[in-house]
């Protein structure tokens, strides 16, 4: 059994005193509670560590030693208790936020840079998965935060909305026989794991629109440049083709698409100190709308 920080503490008031009476006057409580507090001590130390007199008391020399160690515990315990009360209130300490990489490559600098800047005592462990599989580490404690596309509604979630995105089917306006609509030799390049894509390729199975061949890529970075080459035709959400949009072009007739949204999402029961709820406002300030 371990002893309490009460007991701890009642103990060093009666080393100090050396009378039982005198420190329970001094502490505030009634003798035979303190008499109580130094038997519970001496059962989870498993030694006696005072010895009772008419004089008063005496330590014997494992009292000497608990009363030594004792000092240090209680004023390691109180730093402990106001650091963590400092973290509470300021942000600081080291923050896990998941992410999926491609959603981190055209978020994180909106944010990430300026925290740091401004909060020299705060850390970020990034975490990239796939969302579904990242919000579920959020549901068990795992991770902090989460920038998630398409979180699915939890009674444990608070889910914010950041902004929308567009996943469709993209080509390069380069024409080769593996973009060319007409062609029996396309290539459609795809992320089969991810919940738009097999959305999207339901959808297309109905239309009755087939390739030849499917090229598969864990990364969506790899599939918009393999789509920039010429390779094929691409499933891409929009943001992640950024910039590369006045390269290629989203094919529109017949070809279905996918309305995204990249939500904050975080437990309510964890994050509820001050600091927890700064983070997710300057998030939340620095990416609505982006």
């Amino acid at each position: 059994m371990l002893p309490n920080a009460a007991d701890l503490s009642f103990f060093l008031e009666v080393a100090n005193t050396s009378n039982m009476s005198r420190a329970a006057e001094r502490l505030g409580v009634t003798q035979p509670a303190l008499s109580q507090s130094m038997k519970r001590l001496e059962t989870a130390f498993d030694q006696q560590l005072l010895l009772r007199g008419k004089g008063g008391v005496t330590l014997t020399k494992a009292g000497e030693k608990l009363a030594s160690g004792a000092r240090q515990l209680i004023e390691d315990w109180e730093r402990l208790k106001e650091d963590s009360a400092k973290d509470e209130e300021n942000l600081r300490g080291r923050y896990s936020l998941g992410i999926h990489s491609s959603v981190a490559l055209y978020t994180v600098k909106h944010f990430v840079p300026q925290l740091l800047s401004q909060y020299p005592g705060l850390e970020f462990k990034m975490v990239h998965d796939l969302s579904r599989k990242l919000a579920e580490d959020i549901i068990s404690f795992k991770i902090d935060f989460g920038l998630i596309i398409n979180p699915v509604s939890h009674p444990d979630l608070v889910i914010r909305e950041l902004f929308k995105d567009e996943v469709s089917f993209w080509r390069s306006k380069k024409k080769t026989a593996a973009n060319d609509l007409e062609s029996e030799d396309k290539v459609l390049i795809v992320e089969p794991d991810l919940g738009q894509t097999q959305d999207l390729l339901a959808k297309l199975a109905k239309k009755k629109i087939s390739f030849k061949r499917i090229v598969t890529s864990s990364n969506l970075e790899v599939i918009k440049e393999l789509v920039l080459s010429g390779a094929g035709i691409g499933i891409i959400p929009g943001r992640v083709v950024g910039d590369d949009a006045k390269k290629m072009e989203v094919l529109e007739k017949g070809f279905p698409k996918f309305q995204d949204k990249l939500c904050l999402i975080y437990r309510a029961d964890i994050q509820k100190s001050t600091a927890s709820r700064q983070l997710t406002a300057l998030i939340q300030e620095a990416l609505r709308d982006k």
